[in-house]
């Protein structure tokens, strides 16, 4: 472990922040309204951070910076790398889409996707109360200019006035639960708060107290029930790039702050922060797919299948410990299952989103379920990327979401309790229940007439890159051992420090 390296811990996050200022001012000469010269330097920018934290995360080394207020370990590099990717796929995506809709007028779609970018990375590398709560405000505020960009259209402005509201009082849970943790402990230090209260001198009431408030905070972030309500009218009233660029890479900051505050600062308390992510994750199994089956608008059916599926990734994060017994093994097996379903759930949702992305025609969304009609003869191509999302996130082999399902419930019953394993049973039972609105969307791409024969045009960039996204939900459900050896690494390495 190597100390006291500030700017080295930093490196990325200054870069990210330099360009974002950068971009805003050169785009104030940039008069193309597809904005190419903004989009381009977005873009290269994005791929040197991605690269740089390749760099870092392959070293394997984990150092800390700033008084200890932020770390540079391989999970949290590997993870932002990843952020990094997708919210590249998700401008590709959505460059198209926002220049049909007037939403490139300036280059605040660029720049505020990257300054969330920047509030995830913080997020990922906070080891600090308010370190991390920065971070999470950062992406937050970012997020509620996105979903609102398109300031003509009252159900985006609608959508945004909903999120503000509930987000802040989720923010406001969490800054309560850190406040009565730094009360009990006496440090914002997330190392010392582990020490403190691993040292049984404090109250078990004041840091249950606090832990109650923290894990509400975290479970909005998460989407989870029963803080899920802003996804479905958030997701349905975002334009569907915004909503794609939500749902997507701050999943992976979501897992990383759960990571840090439950694990690394209060796994002392598993105990108690366990069996509120067990009822967390039941409710979201239930109500997510329960929910999801009667919708006919797309994006709101997604938003109750992310519901379900954060479910899974809560039933990872709470196996990790059993009866207050710390195994190195468990551990290993519980967080890097959870790990590797976040990154695959945040890879199938980019190809599930780009598909809809490029369906939607100027003055078309193509947002009801209805409207995929018979794809199959328009475009057997993206029909066939949508049809293996589907399944993927239904759970049926040899997909990557059939796998990622199979690590969680291994974990689950690996630690041999009989609650953990009822737990397991109810998630296959809750995944059969979820695979019928999956399903129901290949129907209707395959075996319904199609409503027009328009056809589904995109440009180059945009099939590639989707084409590539299909190809690797199948390609790492046949081949996921090194996405999984790779996840179990960064946790092992996370946690040893």
């Amino acid at each position: 472990m190597i100390d006291n390296i500030s700017w080295l811990a930093i490196y990325p996050e200054i870069l990210l922040l330099v360009m974002a200022c950068v971009i805003a001012l050169v785009d104030l000469g940039v008069n193309s309204p597809r904005r190419t010269a903004t989009y381009v330097l977005t873009m290269l920018t994005l791929a040197v951070v991605a690269v740089l934290q390749g760099m870092y995360a392959s070293s394997g080394n984990t150092f800390y910076g700033w008084g200890n207020m932020v770390v540079s370990d391989s999970m949290g590099n590997w993870l932002k790398c990843f952020a990094t990717v997708a919210l590249m796929v998700t401008l590709v995506y959505g460059r198209p889409y926002a220049a049909d809709r007037d939403m490139l007028r300036g280059g605040e779609l660029f720049t505020l996707s990257m300054l969330a970018l920047l509030g995830m990375f913080i997020m990922i590398s906070g080891n600090n109360f308010l370190v991390l709560y920065l971070g999470l405000e950062l992406l937050t505020l970012s997020s509620y200019a996105l979903v609102a960009l398109r300031r003509d259209n009252e159900a985006a402005v609608e959508a945004a006035m909903k999120y503000f509201v509930l987000g802040a009082m989720a923010s406001g849970f969490l800054l309560y639960g850190m406040s009565m943790l730094y009360g009990a402990t006496g440090s914002l230090d997330i190392g010392q708060v582990f020490k403190a209260i691993n040292s049984g001198e404090i109250r078990h009431q004041v840091l249950v107290f606090g832990l109650v408030f923290v894990v509400a905070g975290l479970a909005f972030k998460l989407g989870v029930v029963p803080f899920h309500m802003w996804i479905p009218d958030v997701y349905q009233g975002a334009p569907t790039a915004i909503t794609l660029l939500i749902g997507g890479a701050p999943k992976l900051a979501a897992f990383a702050i759960t990571i840090r505050l439950l694990v690394d600062g209060l796994l002392p308390l598993a105990i108690d922060w366990q069996q509120m992510l067990a009822l967390l994750a039941i409710g979201s199994l239930l109500i997510g797919n329960l929910a999801a089956i009667g919708q006919s608008n797309l994006k709101r059916m997604l938003a109750y299948s992310t519901i379900s599926q954060m479910g899974f990734v809560l039933l990872g994060l709470l196996s990790g410990v059993v009866n207050g017994h710390v195994d190195p093994a468990t551990v290993e097996n519980a967080y890097s299952s959870a790990m590797f379903y976040v990154i695959t759930y945040v890879l199938t949702t980019l190809a599930t989103f780009g598909v809809v992305l490029l369906l939607a025609r100027e003055g078309f969304e193509s947002e009801e379920i209805s409207d995929l009609s018979g794809l199959n003869q328009r475009s057997p191509l993206y029909a066939g990327v949508m049809a293996i999302c589907m399944f993927s996130m239904a759970g049926i082999p040899p997909l990557v979401g059939f796998y990622a399902k199979l690590s969680v419930l291994q974990a689950l019953i690996a630690s041999g309790e009989s609650a953990y394993i009822a737990l397991a049973v109810f998630a296959v039972v809750m995944s059969l229940i979820g695979a019928f609105y999956y399903l129901r969307v290949v129907k209707v791409m395959y075996f319904d007439a199609p409503i027009t024969a328009t056809s589904v045009s995109a440009p180059l960039d945009v099939r590639v890159v989707l084409t590539v996204n299909g190809a690797l939900v199948l390609v790492l459900g046949l081949l996921p051992g090194g996405l999984m050896s790779l996840c179990a690494d960064a946790i092992v390495r996370a946690l040893a420090s």
